[in-house]
């Protein structure tokens, strides 16, 4: 696991944390993350998206086996351990990929869930 790309506050690793207890942490410790693979095109107009709405999130680049690790939405509402890249969390809670952000955005939501967590002031 790298460092972040972008965003604020440094990384603290412990060498003894499972990839699992890692992630969760820094889910937990970010407001705003975003967890890609190395060069990932989906994850560039991720962070492009959000900095045109203001905001940086802190970029997290997974190698593939960490993302088995990787909580992401089920279709019943519940976290499920599908491993596609990249994956936004906003306030601990997983939005899903591009095509999710992107949906919340264009129905007016986005916003709002950024103010919520304290990463855009308006």
């Amino acid at each position: 696991m790298s460092s972040p790309t972008t965003g604020g506050g440094g990384l603290s690793i412990d060498e003894e944390e499972t990839a699992e207890t890692r992630i969760k942490r820094l889910i937990s410790e970010h407001p705003l993350i975003i967890f890609s693979r190395s060069s990932c095109c989906m994850c560039h107009v991720m962070k492009k998206l959000l900095a045109t709405i203001g905001v940086h999130p802190t970029v997290i680049q997974l190698d593939d086996h960490e993302f088995a690790s990787l909580p992401r939405p089920s279709s019943h509402g519940g976290l499920s351990s599908r491993n596609p890249a990249p994956a936004v969390f906003i306030g601990g809670t997983c939005i899903g990929g591009l095509e999710s952000l992107v949906a919340l955005h264009l129905s007016g939501h986005l916003v709002p869930k950024l103010v919520e967590v304290g990463v855009l002031w308006v």
